[in-house]
Protein backbone atom coordinates (compact mmCIF):
# COMPACT_ATOMS: atom_id res chain seq x y z
CA UNK A 1 0.00 0.00 0.00
CA UNK A 2 1.32 3.55 -1.05
CA UNK A 3 1.20 5.67 2.23
CA UNK A 4 1.95 8.68 0.12
CA UNK A 5 -0.40 11.16 -1.73
CA UNK A 6 -1.40 10.89 -5.20
CA UNK A 7 -3.39 14.49 -5.21
CA UNK A 8 -2.44 17.50 -3.18
CA UNK A 9 -5.04 20.21 -3.18
CA UNK A 10 -3.77 23.74 -2.06
CA UNK A 11 -6.89 26.00 -0.88
CA UNK A 12 -5.31 29.50 -1.71
CA UNK A 13 -7.53 32.65 -0.60
CA UNK A 14 -5.27 35.29 -2.20
CA UNK A 15 -3.68 36.91 0.99
CA UNK A 16 -0.29 37.42 1.13
CA UNK A 17 0.75 34.39 2.85
CA UNK A 18 -0.34 32.28 0.11
CA UNK A 19 3.09 32.36 -1.44
CA UNK A 20 4.06 30.75 1.40
CA UNK A 21 1.90 28.21 1.41
CA UNK A 22 1.86 27.42 -2.55
CA UNK A 23 5.54 27.00 -1.82
CA UNK A 24 4.68 24.60 0.61
CA UNK A 25 2.40 22.46 -1.48
CA UNK A 26 4.85 22.21 -4.10
CA UNK A 27 7.26 20.55 -2.36
CA UNK A 28 4.58 18.26 -0.66
CA UNK A 29 3.31 17.54 -4.18
CA UNK A 30 7.24 16.65 -5.37
CA UNK A 31 7.59 14.43 -1.98
CA UNK A 32 5.05 12.45 -2.42
CA UNK A 33 5.39 12.43 -6.80
CA UNK A 34 1.24 13.83 -6.26
CA UNK A 35 -0.82 15.60 -9.15
CA UNK A 36 -0.85 19.00 -7.87
CA UNK A 37 -4.17 21.03 -8.01
CA UNK A 38 -4.49 24.72 -6.94
CA UNK A 39 -7.66 25.82 -5.88
CA UNK A 40 -9.10 29.75 -5.21
CA UNK A 41 -12.73 31.04 -4.30
CA UNK A 42 -13.39 34.41 -5.53
CA UNK A 43 -15.80 35.37 -2.94
CA UNK A 44 -18.87 36.34 -3.95
CA UNK A 45 -20.96 37.19 -0.90
CA UNK A 46 -20.27 40.76 -1.24
CA UNK A 47 -21.01 40.99 -4.28
CA UNK A 48 -24.15 38.99 -4.30
CA UNK A 49 -25.14 41.50 -1.59
CA UNK A 50 -24.72 44.42 -3.90
CA UNK A 51 -27.63 42.38 -6.12
CA UNK A 52 -26.33 41.38 -9.33
CA UNK A 53 -22.19 41.72 -10.38
CA UNK A 54 -20.57 42.20 -13.93
CA UNK A 55 -19.27 39.02 -15.30
CA UNK A 56 -15.95 41.04 -16.17
CA UNK A 57 -15.51 41.65 -12.51
CA UNK A 58 -14.89 37.55 -11.86
CA UNK A 59 -12.80 37.51 -15.01
CA UNK A 60 -10.45 40.50 -13.53
CA UNK A 61 -10.31 38.83 -10.13
CA UNK A 62 -9.34 35.21 -11.48
CA UNK A 63 -7.11 37.18 -14.16
CA UNK A 64 -5.59 38.84 -11.39
CA UNK A 65 -5.43 35.76 -9.02
CA UNK A 66 -3.81 33.76 -11.92
CA UNK A 67 -1.22 36.45 -12.13
CA UNK A 68 -0.05 36.36 -8.31
CA UNK A 69 0.72 32.82 -8.80
CA UNK A 70 2.07 32.77 -11.97
CA UNK A 71 5.99 32.07 -11.39
CA UNK A 72 5.44 29.39 -8.79
CA UNK A 73 2.83 27.24 -11.29
CA UNK A 74 5.72 27.55 -13.63
CA UNK A 75 8.33 26.37 -11.48
CA UNK A 76 5.75 23.89 -9.69
CA UNK A 77 5.12 22.57 -14.22
CA UNK A 78 8.73 22.23 -14.50
CA UNK A 79 9.71 19.88 -11.78
CA UNK A 80 9.79 16.58 -12.96
CA UNK A 81 8.67 15.06 -9.83
CA UNK A 82 5.21 16.54 -10.16
CA UNK A 83 3.38 14.97 -13.20
CA UNK A 84 0.56 17.56 -13.56
CA UNK A 85 -0.45 20.88 -12.18
CA UNK A 86 -4.45 22.34 -12.41
CA UNK A 87 -5.65 25.43 -11.41
CA UNK A 88 -9.08 25.40 -10.01
CA UNK A 89 -11.14 29.03 -9.93
CA UNK A 90 -14.54 29.14 -9.20
CA UNK A 91 -16.81 32.21 -7.77
CA UNK A 92 -19.15 31.62 -5.01
CA UNK A 93 -19.40 31.11 -1.42
CA UNK A 94 -15.94 30.37 0.10
CA UNK A 95 -17.07 27.23 2.44
CA UNK A 96 -20.15 25.68 -0.01
CA UNK A 97 -17.41 26.81 -3.78
CA UNK A 98 -14.96 24.99 -2.08
CA UNK A 99 -16.24 21.46 -0.57
CA UNK A 100 -18.85 21.26 -3.56
CA UNK A 101 -17.34 22.36 -6.76
CA UNK A 102 -13.36 21.50 -5.87
CA UNK A 103 -13.01 19.13 -3.30
CA UNK A 104 -16.12 16.71 -3.53
CA UNK A 105 -15.22 16.77 -7.37
CA UNK A 106 -11.49 16.51 -7.58
CA UNK A 107 -11.17 14.24 -4.51
CA UNK A 108 -7.43 14.73 -3.04
CA UNK A 109 -6.27 12.65 -0.30
CA UNK A 110 -4.47 15.63 1.04
CA UNK A 111 -5.23 19.55 1.49
CA UNK A 112 -3.59 22.54 2.01
CA UNK A 113 -4.29 25.53 3.37
CA UNK A 114 -3.08 28.74 5.29
CA UNK A 115 -4.31 29.69 8.60
CA UNK A 116 -5.24 33.37 7.95
CA UNK A 117 -5.83 34.46 11.27
CA UNK A 118 -8.69 36.18 11.42
CA UNK A 119 -9.70 38.77 13.98
CA UNK A 120 -11.83 37.34 17.06
CA UNK A 121 -15.10 38.90 16.02
CA UNK A 122 -14.94 37.69 12.41
CA UNK A 123 -13.96 34.49 13.23
CA UNK A 124 -17.04 34.17 16.06
CA UNK A 125 -19.38 34.97 13.03
CA UNK A 126 -17.53 33.38 9.97
CA UNK A 127 -15.41 30.85 11.98
CA UNK A 128 -11.99 29.54 9.88
CA UNK A 129 -11.64 27.90 6.71
CA UNK A 130 -9.39 25.27 7.94
CA UNK A 131 -11.71 24.47 10.68
CA UNK A 132 -14.58 23.64 8.44
CA UNK A 133 -12.21 21.42 6.17
CA UNK A 134 -10.94 20.05 9.16
CA UNK A 135 -14.97 18.95 9.72
CA UNK A 136 -16.15 18.31 6.18
CA UNK A 137 -13.24 16.65 4.59
CA UNK A 138 -12.76 13.05 4.45
CA UNK A 139 -8.82 13.53 3.29
CA UNK A 140 -5.75 14.50 5.49
CA UNK A 141 -5.57 18.54 5.93
CA UNK A 142 -2.48 20.82 6.54
CA UNK A 143 -2.66 23.86 7.90
CA UNK A 144 0.17 25.71 7.11
CA UNK A 145 1.53 28.71 9.54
Amino acid sequence: MNEGYSKVFVALDGTEQQDFVLARAIKVAANNGAKLIIGHVIDSTALESAGAYPADLVSGLEEAFRTSIEAQVEEARENPDIPEVEIMIRAGRIRETLKDEMLDVVQPDLVMCGARGLSSIKYALLGSISTFLLRSSDCDILVVK
